[in-house]
């Protein structure tokens, strides 16, 4: 029988730098981290971002406006335990007003070429 618990994460993610969800982030439920056989994180850049959103008008804002359309619409699963299997990260495509996760157009997944 699958089970499927959810649990917040602690404010120690909005004091660091680096925002990605840790396995010690899970609020107050190491008996989560320890007896789960699988544990994935939502992240998305996106959300961290535009809460800095600089003064309009500078340099500074042009920078964070070029950024913000690198993650737009992007979302990544972290994989953070599978007991029986690899961990790591799924890159997807997140759509805000349906609250949809998708996976990537082909494009994305192709490396970009020098010019």
């Amino acid at each position: 029988v699958p089970i499927i618990a959810l649990s917040q994460l602690s404010r120690q993610v909005e004091n660091r730098e680096d925002k990605h969800p840790q396995l010690a982030d899970l609020r107050e439920s190491g008996s989560i981290e320890q007896d789960a056989d699988v544990v994935l994180f939502v992240y998305r850049e996106e959300y961290y971002l535009g809460n800095k959103e600089p003064k309009e008008g500078t340099q500074e804002h042009l920078e964070w406006q070029a950024e913000m359309e690198k993650v737009h619409g992007r979302a990544e699963i972290i994989i953070a335990k599978q007991r029986h299997g690899p961990t790591g990260t799924v890159q997807l495509h997140f759509q805000a007003n349906l609250t949809r996760f998708s996976n990537l157009a082909r494009e994305d997944y192709l490396p970009t070429r020098g010019e």
